[in-house]
């Protein structure tokens, strides 16, 4: 019994055989054929390999929700040279809600205006890169997962220090409220006020004013590498004293998590306007250099990601069997055609020795009975 069962058993499982064996007896082996193979066997090997580079690229994906923190502060990072001694400007924020920020974190220390060839180098660079951010916008998926991190080359410190450092390099960082402010720099030493705050700008003669910048770098939020801002690089020259400029920036909340990375921070785009003070034809204002910003109620969400192993199986098996029957397929097909055109070919060369007609004078002498010949 249990050998009929086993029997039983075995006849069951050749049945469901979904791949049965051809005797070699029934097989022929033709040089098509094999060239067939060859050129099968090289498309499937090109295109695991161009399929496996797939599988290891890896791709930024964006998602936008509701940024929903708003008791935390914003980091603002500063790094700008502007073209005036220290004792003569000031920097500070006054937000929307008409609240000072102190600006204790910010340093001021006297430097030249006029960059070494390393470090003019390293700003033509920054803008070049800023060029091509603007042109292909996938440049930046680029930087992101590179973690591309890096720092302006240091000045060389002069001998004359008395002479040459004509210029102030505020830079350092500050805390702000997510809230709409304006950082700005401007002529005079800011002191606090009970409706809000004023610059000790009476003592500071307009001869001196020049507002002439140059923005190393500014960014919000903690700064992690890989991300370029906007406004890194950006040189300013100012053709009059009394000289004013306007960057109105729109902050975005940005959480980036790459296989390199894992930070929050914040991306902006800006617009830039300058105009030149001149109250006697009704440009009215306060010269410096102005930085408004505003906190957009969005965030986006960056992640790296690449094919999951699975995927990559699959199509991996798609490409090897379509290719497999596709030109089995195509080498039946093309066989097939070639023996209908060898014996059409065949017929066409023995039709005119069997079925050629007969001249019409012959066909009627072969006709004559033979009674005339012996006549």
């Amino acid at each position: 019994m249990r050998r009929l069962t086993k029997k039983k058993a075995l006849t069951l499982v050749k049945e469901l055989d979904a791949f049965p064996k051809v005797p070699e007896s029934y097989v022929e082996s033709t040089a098509s054929g094999g060239t067939v193979s060859l050129v099968a066997f090289t498309l499937m090997a090109i295109l695991a390999f161009l399929e496996f580079f797939v599988y290891t690229n890896t791709w930024m994906k964006y998602e936008y929700e509701v940024d929903k923190d708003f008791s935390s502060k914003l980091r603002l990072n500063v790094d700008i040279t502007v073209a005036m001694r220290c004792q003569y400007i000031g920097a500070d924020v006054l937000d929307l809600a008409e609240t000072m920020v102190a600006s204790d974190g910010l340093k001021y220390e006297p430097v030249n205006f006029e960059l070494s060839p390393s470090q003019r180098l390293w700003q033509m660079t920054l803008l070049h890169i800023q060029d091509r951010l603007r042109v292909e916008h996938s440049l930046q998926d680029v930087l992101f997962k590179a973690a591309i991190k890096g720092a302006p080359p240091v000045s060389p410190e002069s001998e004359d220090s008395s002479t040459s450092l004509n210029a102030c390099r505020i830079h350092g960082h500050l805390y702000v409220n997510k809230v709409a402010g304006n950082f700005h720099i401007t002529v005079g030493k800011s002191i606090p006020h009970p409706r809000g705050h004023a610059h000790l700008a009476a003592l500071v003669s307009h001869d001196s004013y020049n507002f002439s910048h140059r923005i190393d770098h500014l960014s919000f939020g903690e700064a992690i590498p890989g991300i370029i801002s906007p406004l890194d690089g950006t040189e300013k020259i100012s053709v009059d004293s009394n000289h004013m400029f306007q960057y109105f920036i729109t902050i975005v909340p940005t959480k980036l998590d790459t296989y390199k990375v894992s930070a929050e921070t914040h991306q902006f785009s800006v617009t830039e306007r300058e105009r030149v003070i001149n109250h006697a034809a009704g440009s009215h204002g306060v010269s410096g250099i102005f930085m408004k910003y505003d906190i957009s109620s969005l965030m986006v969400k960056v992640t790296e990601q690449h094919m999951p192993l699975w995927q990559f199986l699959v199509r991996l098996c798609g490409i090897i069997g379509g290719i497999f029957s596709t030109t089995g397929m195509i080498h039946g097909m093309v066989g097939f055609l070639v023996d209908v055109i060898c014996c059409r070919f065949q017929m066409g060369i023995y039709r005119p020795l069997n079925t050629a007609p007969l001249n019409t004078q012959e066909s009627s002498d072969a006709l004559i009975p033979a009674e005339n010949d012996s006549q």
